[in-house]
């Protein structure tokens, strides 16, 4: 007779279902919560005698969920946080956290912002790691299903549920490789010229480039990449110009040379987006106070 019941779940092997579910590998769920291959294992089978479900099947060199374990995955991370917001009911210290957020972003902010997110988070929380993973085009299941504790993105989605914060507000700027070509002079001199830009996997461009489009702006693009960490080696040596948020010029495309766009174009605007469940919790609202600082501080407002 089975003699494991409900009362041996515990927030551990919660953490440990979803970290095998996310990563789609016991090997790379043990590196993330720090234990060994064995421990995940042994975690495993007590949850599997618990729910009466094999939990994962293999799917070539990894594994995937069954139906069961990936209908119980949302649970666990709703459990999750209430287990979190327990624990800290009586108060929140920073220093005595232990805890490894998820924070979707795609390489903008995500070069911009959680570089110094992470020293800032581990100077007052020793035991806080960070999960980067992309955003995407960002969806509300990213936030619902537990994906992610945190969106930073400059298309939140729209959804009854979602929360959004505006962090800040960047300005587009024209990059060119500065031994290749001066800066275009004017509209005409920069319509003439040939363009590169950022089109994502799934076929997303640039804002910019969608209203450049919309306001009868005709642009030749003669290269497209699929990140802005792309667009430095195409335009070093050539012509090229390429329109892009102001703030790569720290990151991605230092060293290259950059300009006002000339001609109006919008501001692009940065959000903090998280699910409404996290609304009132204490260590997401430290997290996300940490990050508005952060914001604040980049953007000199």
């Amino acid at each position: 007779m089975n003699r494991i019941d409900h009362l041996d779940l515990d927030g551990h092997a919660l953490q440990l279902l979803l970290a095998v579910i996310e990563e789609g590998s016991v090997t790379r769920a043990a590196q993330r919560l720090n234990v060994t291959q064995s421990a995940v294992s042994h975690g495993l089978d007590k949850m599997r005698a618990i729910v009466g479900d094999p939990l994962f099947v293999r799917a070539g060199r990894g594994i995937v969920p069954t139906a069961h374990a990936a209908a119980l995955a949302p649970r666990a991370s709703a459990l999750l946080d209430e287990l979190r917001a327990f624990s800290h009911a009586a108060g929140f210290d920073p220093a005595r956290l232990q805890a490894c957020f998820t924070v979707a972003a795609n390489d903008l902010q995500r070069d911009l912002l959680l570089p110094p997110l992470l020293r800032r988070l581990r100077a007052r929380a020793p035991g806080v790691s960070l999960r980067i993973i992309p955003s995407g085009a960002p969806q509300p299941a990213l936030l619902r299903d537990g994906g992610c504790e945190l969106v930073i993105t400059p298309r939140p989605p729209e959804a009854a549920d979602i929360v959004q914060k505006r962090l800040f507000e960047d300005r587009y700027a024209v990059f060119y490789d500065a031994a290749m070509r001066a800066a275009p002079a004017g509209r005409a001199e920069y319509l003439a010229a040939e363009h590169v830009s950022v089109r994502y996997e799934d076929l997303r461009g640039l804002d910019i480039d969608a209203w450049l489009a919309a306001h009868g702006v005709p642009r030749r693009i003669v290269a497209t990449v699929p990140g802005f960490a792309g667009i430095a080696a195409l335009l070093q040596g050539g012509p090229w110009l390429a329109t892009l948020p102001s703030r790569v010029a720290g990151g991605v495309l230092r060293g290259l040379a950059h300009a006002p766009v000339p001609l109006a174009t919008p501001a692009m605007p940065m959000y903090a987006v998280w699910h409404l469940r996290h609304q009132s919790d204490p260590v997401h609202r430290w997290l996300r106070a940490e990050l508005e600082q952060l914001a604040r501080e980049v953007s000199g407002t």
